[in-house]
């Protein structure tokens, strides 16, 4: 059984309306894939398009998946702490410019200025 909806559609704000019709279609039966070793490997995306058109997955199938270390993330940074640091006009701005030259932010700049002088203080002084 099929039903038919209208709608008013218009080109242009000011254009007369006129009726277009749609025709919906009833839901397609799918095949269920329950596992997720059922889920071929496609050689490209229209492949992978036209077979998730007739396929879909089961309800559960996310509860047999797992975390998967696969690498593509980056390990997780360790949380770091603001510091208020208070620097003359002068010295923020060539930061910035300096910052800008190297495609990154002041603060991340400043950052690694600080973590390298600790390292080059630590190595003078025995302690790495």
């Amino acid at each position: 059984m099929t039903t038919k909806r209208s709608k008013l559609v218009s080109s242009a704000p000011d254009a007369p309306k006129r009726k277009a019709n749609f025709r919906l279609r009833p839901p397609r039966e799918m095949d269920v894939v329950e596992q997720t070793k059922d889920i071929p490997t496609f050689s490209n995306e229209d492949e992978e398009h036209a077979y998730w058109e007739t396929h879909r997955l089961a309800d559960g199938i996310f509860d047999q998946m797992g975390p998967e270390d696969d690498g593509l993330l980056p390990p997780i940074r360790p949380r770091t702490t603001p510091v208020p640091i208070r620097f003359s006009d002068d010295v923020i701005t060539r930061v910035k410019a300096l910052a800008a030259r190297h495609n990154k932010g002041y603060q991340t700049l400043l950052k690694e200025f600080v973590t390298e002088r600790l390292y080059e203080e630590e190595k003078r002084q025995g302690l790495r």
